[in-house]
């Protein structure tokens, strides 16, 4: 390798290392996050084997993480002519990847934590003791507060990238 394609390496797999950093804190785990990177970097589809040799993983943790990117929708399966294996291709754009991860989110965190505030609530909704008043208030605030940052992301995920930008820019300028 030239001095070019080292320092192309080394950018690549710190960007990799630290996007599995990251995918930790958007709700998936490291070697989904680092497969999720490779592929999206990789100006070409890759199949189960070039992950797993990239990566340095086995078969059945390259398998797993692969469905589970194709589930969430950040990646999909490639058929390409005359190979039987199967070829995954990251989406690359960023706006949409922001979207998928958001939905993704909201479907596994943000919209069950909303059920159970919603729950409580109404299980204490009209109960008359200092305690039951104080938790059913608090409880209803935190329902309300998560039910409007439900929909605000709901609403800007759904907005063009344009639309969103000039949006953003209004609020924070």
């Amino acid at each position: 390798m030239n001095a070019a394609g080292d320092r192309l390496k080394v950018a690549k797999d710190e960007f990799i290392a630290q996007w599995g950093a990251l995918g930790t804190q958007w709700g998936i785990n490291r070697t989904m996050a680092q497969i999720h990177a490779l592929l999206m970097t990789s100006p070409k589809s890759m199949c189960t084997d070039d992950v797993m040799n990239e990566l340095s993983i086995s078969r059945g943790n390259a398998h797993t993480n692969l469905k589970e990117l194709v589930n969430w929708g950040l990646i999909r399966m490639i058929v390409q002519k005359g190979d039987r294996r199967d070829f995954y291709e990251a989406e690359k754009d960023v706006w949409q990847i922001f979207t998928i991860i958001t939905r993704e989110r909201k479907r596994r965190e943000i919209d069950p934590a909303l059920a159970i505030l919603r729950k409580c609530a109404d299980e204490t909704k009209g109960l008359a003791s200092e305690e039951a008043v104080a938790f059913h208030g608090q409880v209803k605030q935190l329902e309300e507060f998560v039910g409007f940052a439900s929909t605000m992301s709901d609403r800007v995920s759904s907005m063009k990238h344009g639309l969103a930008i000039q949006l953003a820019s209004k609020l924070l300028g």
